[in-house]
This record gives structure tokens, sequence and C-alpha cells, in this order.
């Protein structure tokens, strides 16, 4: 099901290109910009069995492309470095407990946009690929030799589990804003992404069967020129 909502958005971003070719501008200037991004991640992780979980920051940056053909309409491709993961919650105990995995990223973007010459509103929405780079784990506890919870529900085995699926998939969407500056454009947006596969094994004999996957939000400050004079 998962695999077929993904295939399903790739599928109506390509039909919508081809759409709107066909009704090119012939006066339009094609645009290609490049550009460096960075900025923060405020991720979770979805899990069923639930972890209660705090909000915590990490870090994304990286490079992105953006090819635009027609008015009002792009495409965009980016390559970042993102940490995502969970900080657990202890609400009756001392005890702290992170887990961050660092994921290289690669979004596939459909780009709307409008505004004035100078500053644009747009609109980004499109599927994502993941592969884990690394991980690391803090806690200010023994993982291997775990001290008593106050809390009955916790679950003891996450700690030390393994990740099983080091590609991770799913949907991403933002809304931000960039000004013009010449040949060059500073852009301003907050995304989410909406994970479709799961980071554990989710089979009924696994801990997380219900669920182990990405979400959360970026907020990104990037910096581009067009390469086409």
């Amino acid at each position: 099901m998962k695999q077929r909502l993904v295939i399903l958005l790739c599928a109506l971003m390509s039909f919508s290109m081809l759409s709107l070719a066909q009704v090119r501008d012939p006066g339009f200037k094609r645009e290609l910009l490049v550009g460096v991004k960075g900025g923060v991640s405020i991720p979770n992780v979805a899990f069923s069995p639930n972890i209660e979980q705090n909000t915590w920051i990490g870090y994304t940056a990286g490079i992105a492309m953006r090819y635009t053909e027609e008015k009002l309409f792009g495409l965009i491709v980016e390559a970042n470095i993102t940490q995502r993961g969970w900080d657990e919650m202890f609400e009756y105990d001392p005890y702290q407990y992170r887990r961050t995995l660092t994921y290289l990223e690669i979004p596939f973007l459909t780009h709307i946009y409008f505004g004035s010459d100078k500053v644009h509103g747009f609109v980004n929405l499109g599927p994502q690929l993941g592969v884990i780079l690394g991980e690391a784990k803090t806690a200010n506890f023994d993982t291997l030799n775990l001290p008593s919870f106050t809390n009955p529900n916790t679950i003891k085995e996450s700690y030390e589990l393994p990740v099983k699926n080091n590609f991770d998939y799913g949907i991403t969407g933002g809304v931000g804003v960039e000004l013009r500056l010449n040949s060059s454009v500073i852009v301003l947006e907050g995304r989410y992404y909406f994970g479709l596969g799961d980071i554990f094994g989710n089979n009924k004999a696994d801990v997380f069967h219900g669920s182990s996957a990405n979400r959360g939000i970026l907020v990104t400050l990037s910096y581009m020129f067009n390469v086409w004079k």
C-alpha cells in the first residue's frame, strides 16, 4: 500500500509536468538554479507501540537544483544530510536517551510558485528517498544493564535494537518564500516529511510491529544562483 502511494505520487507529478509542457509560454525564459542550503531538523518517530518523545533539534544541510521551464511551475532535486531519530521522554525518572540517525536524503519535488518579480511564495511536494549514513546513541544509563523504570510501559528492547532497514522512503512537502536578487535567490522554507518505511522490523513478532516510521519538520535557508544567463 505504501509503495503504491509513492508510485501514484510520482505518476501525478510526471503527468502535471507533461500537461504544462504542452501549454508552454514561448516567451518564458527557462531557468536553472543551483545552490546550497542549511537549517534545522525537528524529528520524531511514529512508534507503535508508542514511545513518548521530547522535541529536539538536529541539523540538515545539502545542495539543490531547480529547473523552471514553465511559468509558475518547476522541478527540484536535492541531496541533503539530515539528522533524524528520537529523544525519549522519561516523565517519572531522571533518565535521558536519544538515538540519532543520520541520513542522506534525496527529494524529487514539484515546485509551484506565485508572486511578484522580486518576491515569490511557493509550494513544494514530492517523494523522497533516504539511506542511513550512521547512527549514535546517547544515554545517562547503561543500556546493556538497564535500571528499573517507573513507567511499566517502557519498551526496554528499544535501547539496543538494531536498525533493520537502512533505506527510507516517504512523501515530503513544504511552503516558503524567496527573495530574488538579479541572478540569485534567497529561499526560506518549512517542510514536513511523512515517512512510509519503517526503521525496525514490522512483523507481528517484532518489538515495533505496528510502525517505526520517520516523521519531522525541516526549516531551511538556501542560496541559489542561475547558471543560465
